[in-house]
C-alpha cells in the first residue's frame, strides 16, 4: 500500500497538500482528493505505454504536476530521474547516462525546463514526451493498479558536479523514508504542521521533505518562488541562513516553528533572532548518496554539525569521514546498472574529513580540497568559514592555483555587497588566519555560477577562472 492510500484510510478528510492554481489560486488537497489525482496522472502516465522498472525523466523547476508525476511513478513501479532546468544538449548527456541507445527516454518537460521537445528533434532517439491528458473513467479503472513496493527503486537525483562529472544516485523508498525518519525524530514534524517545498526536487535536500512528508501524514505546500508569499501559513521550512534573515528583518508575522538551515556558514546570532519569535533552527551535515542529512543539531555557538541521526553510522579513519546504515543509496545509476557505491562492511567513503568534539561531527573540508602550499596543508574551507562570517560576503569559494614558489596559492571568487580586493581580505583575515593561508587574489563572483543550483559547483568555480583570469591556473 502506498504511504498517501495509508493517510487516506486513516485520515481521508484532512489537507494533505496545498498549491497555487494558474489563476494563483491556493488549493488545498485532501489526502481521499489526492489519491485521486493520482490516479488520474497514473493512468495519464501508462497510457504512454511506460512499464514498471522503466525511468521517467522529469526537467523543471517545482510544479504540482512534477509531484503528481513523482507519485504516479511511484504507483507504477516507475523510477523518476529528476533533472535541473538546462539546456536540450545539457540535458542529452545526462539522458545518456538514464538510458541505453536503443529504450525509449520518457521526458516530461515543466514550463520551466529551459528546453523545448522539438530541441531533441535531432538527436537519434526515440523519445516519448509525457503530457496529462485526463482519462475517461472506464480508462482509469482498467489502467490503474498499484505496483507499488517499499523496496523498489524510487529516484534518480544527479550529483552536483562539484569535484567532477555529475553521477546519478539511486535511492529506493525504503532509504528515503529511513532518512525521513531519522530526522523526524528529532526535527517534530506531525499533524497539524506544513511543510514548505522551498528546495527543489532535483536535489536531494528538496526530494527529502517530499519523503518526510508521506512518513508523517502532515501537509505539504509547493510554493511558486516568491518567499514573503509562500512562507505564510508554514510551520516548517528548508532555508539557507539570507533567506530566513530576510524574513526575520522584514517583520512580517510568521507561523514558522522550525526552520532546517543550509549553507556553509550559519550565525548564532541568527538562531537567537529566531528563537525570540519561538523558531527553532537545526542545521545538519548530509549528502546525495545518504539521502540527506546524516547528523543535526539545533542552532548555537559551537562549530559542530551535531550528532548522528537514527538509521545512519558514521565513522573517522584518521579524520576521513565513512558513512553507515539505512540511508544509503543503492549505488550509481548507468543505463540499467547499479554500481553499489559502498564497500564490502557497508561504509560509504564520503571523501568529507571531520572530527568528534564531545560527540558531535566536526565538518574540515573536502578530502579533494586540501592543497600544499610551501609544505603546509590548507583547507579550502578553512578560509572560506571565516571570509563567510563577514556580514558583507554571500558566499566565498576558495581554489588553489599554481604558484612557482609555493607550489600551490589560494585565491578566492567572492559573492558580496562590495568589491572585495587583497588589502581588503588582508585587514579581515588579520589575527583570524596564519599569513599563508591568505589569498593572494579576489574576484567578483559572476551571477552565472549562483544560477546551478542550492550550492555552487567548486568545479564551475575553477572552470571560471580557467576561461576568464588566465593569469591562474587552478589546480
Amino acid at each position: 500500500m502506498t504511504p498517501w492510500h495509508r493517510h487516506q484510510q486513516c485520515h481521508p478528510d484532512r489537507v494533505a497538500l496545498c498549491f497555487s492554481n494558474t489563476q494563483g489560486e491556493e488549493v488545498a488537497l485532501t489526502w481521499q482528493q489526492l489519491c485521486c489525482h493520482v490516479e488520474q496522472y497514473q493512468a495519464a502516465l501508462l497510457s504512454h505505454g511506460i512499464n514498471t522498472g522503466d525511468v521517467l525523466t522529469l526537467v523543471g523547476r517545482n510544479h504540482i504536476q512534477m509531484l503528481m508525476w513523482f507519485l504516479a511513478a511511484q504507483q507504477s513501479g516507475i523510477v523518476c530521474a529528476f533533472a535541473m532546468p538546462q539546456s536540450a544538449s545539457q540535458l542529452a548527456a545526462k539522458l545518456n547516462t538514464l538510458y541505453t541507445s536503443s529504450q525509449t527516454v520518457y521526458l516530461w518537460l515543466a514550463d520551466s525546463a529551459q528546453c523545448l521537445a522539438e530541441e531533441f528533434n535531432g538527436m537519434e532517439r526515440n523519445i516519448e514526451f509525457i503530457e496529462f491528458i485526463p482519462p475517461h473513467n472506464e480508462t482509469l479503472s482498467s489502467l490503474v493498479q498499484t505496483q507499488y513496493r517499499h523496496n523498489n527503486l524510487a529516484s534518480i537525483i544527479f550529483t552536483s558536479g562539484s569535484t567532477g562529472n555529475p553521477k546519478a544516485v539511486v535511492h529506493n523508498h525504503e532509504q528515503h523514508f529511513a532518512s525521513a525518519q531519522g530526522l523526524i525524530d528529532v526535527f517534530r514534524y506531525q499533524s497539524g504542521d506544513t511543510w514548505l517545498l522551498s528546495l527543489p526536487m532535483y536535489h536531494v535536500s528538496g526530494l527529502a521533505i517530499i519523503y518526510r512528508w508521506l512518513h508523517s501524514g502532515a501537509c505539504l505546500k509547493i510554493g511558486n518562488g516568491e518567499l514573503a508569499k509562500d512562507i505564510q501559513n508554514v510551520t516548517h521550512a528548508s532555508l539557507v541562513p539570507t533567506q530566513l534573515k530576510r524574513l526575520l528583518d522584514s517583520k512580517q508575522e510568521l507561523t514558522l516553528s522550525h526552520v532546517l538551515l543550509g549553507g556553509s556558514h550559519i550565525p548564532h546570532d541568527l538562531g537567537l533572532q529566531a528563537a525570540k519569535l519561538g523558531i527553532e533552527t537545526w542545521l545538519g551535515y548530509g549528502m546525495t548518496e545518504a539521502a540527506s542529512t546524516v547528523t543535526a543539531k539545533r542552532v548555537n555557538e559551537t562549530s559542530t554539525t551535531g550528532k548522528v541521526l537514527a538509521r545512519r553510522r558514521v565513522k573517522l579513519e584518521g579524520e576521513r569521514i565513512y558513512i553507515g546504515g539505512s540511508t544509503l543509496a543503492q549505488g550509481y545509476y548507468f543505463q540499467g546498472m547499479v554500481k553499489p557505491i559502498v564497500d564490502d562492511q557497508g561504509w560509504y567513503d564520503s571523501k568529507d574529513l571531520g572530527k568528534w568534539l564531545d560527540g558531535e561531527l566536526v565538518i574540515i573540508g573536502r578530502a579533494d580540497n586540501l592543497f600544499i602550499s610551501g609544505g603546509e596543508n590548507i583547507h579550502c574551507e578553512e578560509i572560506e568559514t571565516i571570509l563567510n562570517q563577514h556580514p558583507k560576503v554571500q558566499l566565498a569559494i576558495v581554489v588553489p592555483v599554481k604558484d612557482g614558489e609555493y607550489g600551490a596559492r589560494p585565491v578566492v571568487v567572492i559573492r558580496s555587497n562590495n568589491q572585495w580586493l587583497k588589502p581588503d581580505g588582508d585587514i579581515y583575515l588579520d589575527g583570524k588566519l596564519e599569513k599563508f593561508k591568505w589569498p593572494i587574489a579576489y574576484f567578483q563572483m559572476p551571477d552565472e555560477l549562483l544560477e546551478t543550483g542550492i550550492k555552487v559547483s567548486r568545479k564551475a568555480v575553477k572552470d571560471w577562472l580557467t576561461a576568464y583570469q588566465n593569469q591562474f591556473t587552478p589546480l
